[in-house]
C-alpha cells in the first residue's frame, strides 16, 4: 500500500481505534480496582460490586477471566455467593 492509503485507512478508521482504546484502557482500570479490592481479601461478587463501584454483572464478568487465566481463585461459598481471592503471583498463567 502506498503511503496515501495507509493515511486514508487509519483516518477512516480512528473513530474505530479510538472506541477501542478507550474499552481497553476502561477494563484495566477495572480490573485494577477489582484485583486491589482482592488484596484485603477474599470477597463476594456483591463485595466487589460495593467496593469498587462496578455493576455485579460486569465484576462476575471480569472474574470469570481472571480466574481463567489464573489470577483469581475461587473459594468457599459464603452464602449463595462464592468467594474470590488473588492468585499467589506463581501461579499466574500468559
Amino acid at each position: 500500500m502506498t503511503k496515501e492509503r495507509l493515511q486514508k485507512l487509519r483516518g477512516e478508521r480512528k473513530a474505530v481505534i479510538d472506541a477501542a482504546t478507550a474499552r481497553v484502557k476502561e477494563q484495566k482500570k477495572a480490573i485494577g480496582a477489582i484485583k486491589a479490592a482482592l488484596e484485603k481479601g477474599g470477597r463476594t461478587v456483591p463485595e466487589l460490586a460495593s467496593a469498587t463501584g462496578i455493576p455485579g454483572a460486569e465484576v462476575l464478568w471480569y472474574l470469570a477471566t481472571l480466574k481463567k487465566y489464573g489470577r483469581v481463585l475461587e473459594g468457599e461459598k459464603d452464602g449463595g455467593y462464592f468467594r474470590y481471592r488473588l492468585a499467589p503471583e506463581g501461579r499466574e498463567e500468559d
